[in-house]
């Protein structure tokens, strides 16, 4: 059977420019054999770009079931459609290219459990644009999974990390070895979903301690609403990986950053410690799916992806913070230090 919105995907235009990034998404990321069945999950602000990866699934043969959200339920979604959530039930891999509304959280959860409950190769597209689709998009994604294997064979073997940027960070980041650390490098399997376009390496931290200033973006609705940081950053102080203290001269960013950060008795805390690794990413556009793949560091308060990471507490909410220009030095248990990362340069080749 057909999704419903199949033959409205497959005819709505878009820009010849998205398709090398439609193909890459198709062909290079997922690797989407013409025997398996994809469910493809849109909305009506990114239904070209959702045209342009039908397209490319149509041209590969394989079966897929188109969903245009605002079809079949109400936004903001309070869950996801029990129609969507049936038709993953049967496909290897899911692509969600959508631009998110405040609340939706629980409904991008309940998807993923699918997800990661039957191992599915899932893209998650979260508020793509024609910008990331002509740019991030069109990364040489081979090339950014070497250079990811080669941060998480550093990664995997320190017991601290440690950061600063010229605008004020200074972070301390003590790492747990019961925590996996993962690449989303672009390059998605079924060990873990990745965000599309793809580039980092990230673990939940045992511990973060110091200033981190955010003069890249915030995460979730607050990067539409706030945009690039470069001119009024937000400065975060951690203590016990837990956020102690929020300024700026934005006073809405910082009442609106503290409220999201204090929903529950987790969204104050660490819950993800990543690092950037998609070197087809030039500068921040003031879009979360592709800043936080740009070379640095980038954290997030709230949720650590337990069933991946290993870490045992949850949270309702997670926002990610990405900064600027970082110098980074991994530590180890011998007392060694190698620094991988001058002023937003990777150090270290693929």
């Amino acid at each position: 059977m057909l999704g419903p919105q199949n033959e409205e995907l497959l005819h709505h235009p878009f820009p010849i420019e998205f398709l090398p990034g439609a193909r890459n998404a198709v062909v290079t990321c997922l690797r989407i054999q013409p025997e398996e069945k994809v469910t493809l999950i849109t909305d009506r602000s990114c239904i070209a770009i959702a045209a342009s990866l039908a397209d490319q699934l149509d041209e590969l043969g394989c079966e897929w079931n188109g969903f245009v959200l605002e079809e079949i339920a109400p936004r903001p979604l309070t869950g996801m459609p029990q129609l969507v959530l049936e038709d993953m039930e049967s496909s290897q891999v899911s692509i969600f290219a959508v631009e998110v509304q405040k609340n939706e959280l629980l409904s991008r959860m309940q998807m993923t459990d699918v997800v990661n409950r039957r191992r599915m190769r899932h893209a998650h597209m979260v508020n793509i644009t024609p910008e990331i689709m002509t740019q991030g998009m069109r990364a040489d994604f081979q090339e950014v999974d070497r250079l990811s294997q080669a941060v998480l064979d550093r990664v995997r073997a320190s017991t601290y990390v440690r950061a600063t940027t010229p605008a004020g960070t200074d972070i301390y980041a003590q790492l747990n070895p019961d925590y996996r650390w993962f690449k989303t490098s672009g390059i998605i399997s079924t060990e873990k979903w990745g965000n599309l376009p793809g580039g980092e390496c990230f673990t939940a931290p045992a511990e973060v301690n110091g200033i981190f200033v955010v003069d890249g973006v915030v995460g979730d609705f607050l990067c539409k609403q706030y945009g690039l940081l470069e001119k009024t950053p937000l400065t975060l102080s951690i203590e016990n990986n837990r956020l102690v203290r929020a300024s700026c001269e934005n006073k809405d960013l910082e009442r609106d950053f503290w409220a999201y950060t204090h929903t529950d008795e987790n969204s104050d805390r660490v819950g993800e410690f990543a690092i950037g690794t998609n070197i087809g990413v030039e500068r921040v556009i003031g879009n979360i799916l592709q800043d936080e793949k740009f070379p640095g560091i980038h954290i997030a308060f709230g949720d650590p992806y337990g069933a991946h990471t290993g870490a045992p507490w949850k949270s309702s909410t997670h926002i990610d913070v990405v900064g600027l220009k970082f110098s980074i030095w991994l530590g180890n248990a011998a007392g060694e230090e190698e620094q991988i990362m001058q002023d937003g340069e990777f150090l270290i080749s693929a």
